[in-house]
């Protein structure tokens, strides 16, 4: 049977809203093998992310990492670049965020610090993605395995750092002092409250609107630049980019470092926001998430923003499932967030032949 090539509110809209019904339809057999109510566990869910008091801003403070991440995965993207580096990235962003702040932190007015911080978590993230944008630009070295085995390297370096010269002295845990109460984002019920207006208490902060204008940002520089649309077209066609005069290899480079430096700056939302201390293991997964978000999002600010808001739903409303149900565990979250993955990341386009269909049918019953 012949197919229609699929509208583009189909492919952007429908087949993401679809995969995530197949997920949620298998997740809920998973569920009813249990001896569990899927209907049950998805109002919990519901419930947990968006209604009980600070479950919304629970959600948020998960969307900001995952909207960062995104961002960097779809940046690379758009030049066919998979950076798988985020977690590493992410990582030294946070580096960067500690050392400013712990350098500057009793020296210079709290503001101050603060912006001083976001450009380090940019520059340290951009710097360490910049390592295997020039192996791969100009030593022929793919991107993936440079980009995951310096994965390692950052975790290495976060080890020998914070159980060496930045570890708090006294202490046993691998982590730094904490930052000077001035030097920190303000938490979203703090800003609420200095406007007069009651707040539930959650770790939402202000990085939450620095991911959004990331956003705004990403949107103008990929589709409203000379720059994004090179970068397009490198991504598309890289022999047709050379042919029209585009420095490839530089562009590779750029592209990179504005990943990374995108990565770097999810250390805000957990270093800078509500930690305020560097200590291990903070990115939490989070930079391989970005992955799934970015391809759901099909690589688009608004789509990104979208999945963020889902996979952050599913983080605070999986933890309530995790309260409320005997049987279902922190691991049937994951298992969730695993089908999810699968279905809008590897198994992406499995519905189109069949979408296609239908549009063919529905197309000759209007001709016909």
């Amino acid at each position: 049977m012949r197919t229609a090539p699929l509208p583009r509110w189909a492919e952007i809209g429908l087949i993401p809203v679809l995969n995530i019904a197949l997920a949620l339809g298998v997740s809920g057999l998973v569920i009813a093998a249990l001896g569990e109510n899927p209907l049950a566990a998805l109002t919990v869910m519901l419930k947990g992310a968006f209604v009980t008091p600070g479950g919304l801003g629970y959600t948020l403070y998960y969307t900001t990492n995952f909207i960062f991440t995104g961002l960097a995965v779809s940046i690379a993207f758009h030049a066919m670049l998979f950076n798988i580096g985020g977690e590493g990235q992410a990582a030294i962003g946070g580096l960067g965020v500690a050392l400013v702040v712990l350098a500057l932190d009793g020296m210079l007015p709290g503001a101050l610090v603060i912006v001083l911080a976001i450009g380090a978590a940019a520059a340290f993230g951009a710097g360490w993605a910049l390592i295997p944008a020039y192996l791969q630009a100009y030593r022929g070295s793919h991107i993936v395995i440079t980009t995951i085995m310096f994965n390692f390297i950052a975790a290495g370096l976060a080890v020998a750092l914070l159980t060496g010269v930045l570890m708090r002295p006294g202490q046993s845990s691998p982590q730094t002092r904490v930052f000077a109460e001035g030097a920190r984002l303000p938490f979203i019920h703090d800003i609420a409250g200095w406007m007069g207006i009651e707040a539930t208490r959650s770790p939402l902060n202000l990085s939450f609107v620095i991911a959004l204008l990331c956003c705004v940002g990403v949107w103008v520089l990929i589709w409203r630049t000379r720059f994004g649309y090179a970068l397009r077209a490198m991504g598309r066609s890289e022999p047709a980019a050379v042919y029209a005069g585009i420095p490839v290899r530089r562009m590779v480079v750029i592209a990179m470092a504005l990943s990374g430096g995108m990565a770097g700056m999810m250390a805000l939302n957990e270093i800078l926001g509500v930690q305020h201390k560097l200590l291990l293991n903070f990115t939490s997964g989070y930079g391989f998430t970005g992955i799934a978000v970015a391809l759901m999002g099909r690589n688009h600010p608004v789509g990104i923003v979208l999945a963020s808001l889902l996979f952050g739903a599913l983080f605070q409303g999986g933890a309530e499932l995790d309260f409320e149900f005997k049987t279902i565990t922190r691991e049937m979250v994951l298992l969730i967030q695993g089908l999810i993955i699968l279905f809008c990341g590897a198994l992406a386009f499995m519905l189109n032949p069949l979408l296609g269909r239908v549009f063919a049918l529905a197309r000759r019953g209007s001709d016909g």
